[in-house]
């Protein structure tokens, strides 16, 4: 009985150390567990946090780039606005030409840019033409009213070709480089203007219900009109080789001599000749344009060659605020 006592106070010792040690682990296994979820926690803060400070940055970038925009577009009317003022100006001290009877007189000093300037003013009066057709086919307007005013906007076309017929006489290469458009109208610019067939395209859709009879006519209109460019185009193009024939045929050489300057001459006056026919180019080119005009309006009613001249005028503003939007854009 003696010796029990010993070993029962040995072995309680033991117990309460095990206990003591598997309390300590379950201590540090749970402070463990605390700080692995403290880590995750954080993590997850911190990339919430980087996705909103990325969200407020591309928010600020965002305003940054409409304001500019905003600038931009103020500043491209501002400039419209003083040009407009300098081109009233100009007229009001009889710098340009006032009339379309005194084109080819005025435009041997002024050349390209009494054209351009002209060329506003033509469409300064087409907009007010094309508003005074617009109300008149709002407010249902009789036949013959909307027949008068559909006169007067074929008879503005018409001054317009009057107009580019004088130009080329002066510089044909501005109306075939088409500087006197806007850019968006630049892309679809053949032999200085619109192309007939693919406008009659567009319009195609616009201009219903059309009876059989005017949908055969419109047919073979941009039939004879497609027929019509393209033997413009292979005439442009047939010049064009021949011209580069010329110019690289023969040299002047590194002696300079009289013969071998005669020849350069002589090649020059040849070229010079063949660039003469650009203007033929441009003249039927335009005369395509007017007739296949003509021939529309006489193929619709006159409500429906009202529709016709409105939607001309609308698609082609459409381009000229294309451009506007396009030079005005924010650049990055």
């Amino acid at each position: 009985m003696a010796d029990a006592s010993p070993r029962t106070d040995i072995s309680t010792d033991v117990d309460t150390d095990d206990r003591n040690q598997r309390s300590e682990r379950g201590q540090q296994l749970a402070i463990m567990a605390s700080d692995s979820s403290d880590r995750s926690k954080d993590t997850r803060d911190q990339k919430t946090l980087r996705r909103l400070a990325q969200n407020r940055e591309a928010a600020r970038k965002s305003r940054l780039r409409k304001k500019a925009y905003i600038q931009q577009l103020e500043s491209s009317r501002l400039k419209l606005t003083q040009l407009d003022q300098e081109l009233q100006r100009a007229r009001q001290q009889g710098i340009f030409i006032s009339s379309f009877g005194d084109q080819a007189h005025s435009m041997g000093g002024n050349g390209a840019m009494a054209f351009d300037v002209e060329y506003a003013r033509w469409l300064e009066e087409q907009n007010r033409q094309v508003n005074e057709l617009r109300s008149a086919v709002n407010a249902h307007a009789s036949d013959a009213d909307l027949r008068s005013i559909v006169e007067g906007v074929m008879a503005h076309y018409e001054d317009l070709f009057k107009l580019k017929g004088s130009a080329a006489k002066t510089d044909v290469f501005h109306l075939l480089s088409g500087m006197w458009k806007t850019p968006a109208e630049r892309c679809f610019l053949w032999l200085g203007g619109f192309r007939s067939s693919e406008l009659l395209k567009l319009l195609a859709n616009q201009l219903e219900p059309l009876t059989d009879q005017q949908l055969a006519a419109i047919g073979n209109l941009q039939q004879s009109s497609q027929q019509a460019e393209d033997a413009l185009s292979q005439g442009m193009e047939a010049l064009q080789q021949s011209l580069a024939e010329t110019l690289s045929t023969g040299s002047l050489g590194s002696s300079g001599s009289s013969g071998n300057v005669a020849n350069y001459m002589g090649q020059m006056a040849v070229a010079m000749g063949k660039l003469g026919t650009l203007e033929g180019f441009i003249c039927q080119a335009d005369n395509l344009r007017l007739q296949t005009l003509q021939q529309m309006v006489r193929i619709l009613t006159t409500r429906q060659s009202a529709r016709a001249l409105l939607a001309i005028h609308d698609y082609f503003s459409r381009l000229r605020a294309l451009s506007s939007l396009w030079l005005a854009r924010p650049r990055e």
